[in-house]
């Protein structure tokens, strides 16, 4: 631990916990010889009669099948894609691809055949393990219309044949595996432009999850309900690694709905309730809530997307369980900081919590190398194991994320006080330059969500001809109440914000559009406001 109170915005890393050489694959080697009768995984299938379930030896067998397989038709490093939406075969294939030391590619399952194509040219993908359809879109006919764009793709499995491809006698050898090696291929689920390809190890992946796991107090043998998108590093890093390394019950929902999610807790005495905020939102908002037995829950984790106060509330008193943050990134294997089941509840609403084990933090001035002072808002930036090896092909991209000195500037704004708890301003990309002033959309975003009629806020920059931006702000209001004017939200806002922070633009919506990931597209929203936005916004008195 460092020496406290911190007197820069800096936490050095605590080297208390070590890092393991460990891979993906060989921890679940190593849960298969720890815990062979334990309940690895489960799939959450709508009939319990069709649920498919393996104990660790059994998935360790399954997955080392498939590894044989992999290791017979692809080489050592080999990126090989895999696109569809969660299923027991995506899992396994995570952890054969880990043995036979090939990159993983996931794709997102709702790409359009553009984006697909884009994916796999830009990976050099080997190989495809495709699902036949993915929530009603029937999925090689899309590849179809590419395929003639992909000179590298070798093969395409289908994973209709997964026991086929997998039952076999023979198969290659296994390769060791360097920890440092590189696992998998994750596409960032960035809201413009292009996503970028961020390409992270073993070592990276596998200790984040387990420090991480160890920091949010998952204990040996409990179960945990995995809404998340395999696709998303939460989904196939934090959540399958993390519940592997410690021999924990994996149990994968095939797509997100808040019942299925309710029912699967109950049924299998979830200790953990986890998504993204929209997802928690959703669960606790479900006319069925009060008829379930929830009783073995014993945390809440969400992170990925902010995390309003008033969320972390309602859920700690709904079920009397402490909320866990997690401020994450794909670049940075997935988590950085985090809160602690037993941190006081001030903290647990409203900072990200302090750094992981073996994780250095600092918060800078935007272009600067040296720490502000503790309470400065500053760009966030993390470095140690868990940062990426870089982006894919893209060395511009990777210089202007790593520095020279190995620190990732995450693109976060961000302020960390005297104890190393962090704070999240918003995305440096979202700050918004109003005739000069810094604004961060976080801080209006946490006024408005107090408003009783605003169930939901997103604040963003609309381009205006006087002040070069404004703000605006999309409100969901609380469903069955009447809506919050225009006025109301203003003057709300002036009683608790500086004049030239109070939205100019307003616009009310039945729901915002999210990625598949569950994060608001504020590009689409601002784009939205400019509509509005014909008139120029009249000057606000300083």
């Amino acid at each position: 631990m460092p020496r406290l109170p911190l007197t820069t915005s800096y936490w050095p890393a605590d080297t208390t916990q070590p890092i393991l050489d460990t891979t993906v694959g060989g921890v679940l080697r190593t849960a298969a010889e720890r815990a062979p009768d334990q309940l690895a995984l489960t799939e959450g299938e709508a009939e319990p009669a069709r649920r498919r379930q393996w104990r660790y030896a059994d998935l360790f067998a399954a997955a080392e099948r498939a590894a044989r397989r992999l290791a017979e038709r692809f080489e050592p490093g080999e990126p090989v894609a895999v696109w569809a939406g969660n299923c027991p075969e995506w899992v396994q294939l995570e952890f054969a691809a880990g043995l036979a030391g090939l990159t993983l590619v996931p794709v997102n399952p709702a790409y359009q055949a553009d984006e697909l194509a884009y994916v796999l040219r830009h990976s050099r993908a080997r190989g495809l393990f495709l699902a036949g359809e993915h929530r009603g879109r029937p999925l090689p006919p899309v590849l179809d219309q590419v395929r003639d764009r992909l000179p590298d793709l070798r093969e395409v499995i289908p994973l209709a044949a997964w026991n086929q491809f997998c039952d076999t006698e023979t198969g290659g050898r296994l390769p060791h595996v360097d920890p440092g090696s590189v696992a998998q291929i994750l596409y960032t689920s960035g809201t413009t432009g292009r996503p970028k390809a961020a390409v992270l190890t073993h070592r990276g992946l596998t200790n984040n999850a387990r420090l991480a796991a160890s920091a949010m107090g998952w204990q040996a043998g409990e179960a945990g309900v995995n809404p998340m998108p395999l696709f998303h590093i939460a989904g196939c890093g934090l959540l399958t690694l993390g519940l592997a390394q410690i021999t924990g019950h994996h149990v994968l929902m095939p797509q997100f709905t808040p019942g299925r999610q309710l029912e699967l807790m109950e049924t299998y005495r979830s200790a953990v309730l986890g998504g993204v905020p929209t997802m928690l939102a959703a669960v606790l908002s479900h006319p069925t809530l009060a008829r379930w037995d929830l009783s073995g829950l014993r945390c809440a984790v969400a992170g990925g997307a902010p995390v309003p106060p008033s969320l972390v509330r309602q859920v700690e008193e709904r079920f009397g369980i402490p909320f866990v943050i997690t401020f994450a990134q794909t670049e940075s294997s997935c988590s950085i900081t985090a809160t602690r089941p037993g941190d006081a509840a001030p903290d647990r609403r409203h900072t990200v919590g302090r750094p992981l084990p073996q994780t250095e933090v600092k918060i800078t001035a935007v272009g600067r190398a040296e720490p502000v002072p503790p309470g400065t808002v500053g760009e966030i930036c993390t470095r140690g194991y868990l940062v990426m090896r870089g982006y894919a092909d893209d060395p511009q991209a990777t210089v202007a994320a790593i520095d020279t000195s190995g620190w990732l500037h995450t693109g976060d704004l961000g302020s960390m006080d005297a104890r190393g708890y962090v704070r999240v301003a918003g995305r440096l990309k979202e700050m918004i330059i109003r005739g000069g002033e810094n604004i961060y959309p976080r801080e209006i975003e946490a006024v408005l969500l107090t408003h009783p009629a605003v169930a939901d806020a997103a604040v963003v920059g609309v381009a205006d001809r006087f002040w070069g931006e404004v703000v605006g702000a999309a409100i969901r209001p609380v469903p069955d109440a009447a809506p919050p004017s225009e006025a109301d939200l203003a003057e709300f806002c002036r009683r608790q914000l500086a004049p030239f922070k109070v939205p100019a633009r307003w616009v009310l919506l039945g729901s915002f559009p999210l990625t598949s990931t569950g994060k608001v597209r504020k590009d689409q929203l601002s784009e939205l406001l400019a509509g509005s936005a014909d008139r120029p916004a009249q000057p606000v008195a300083q």
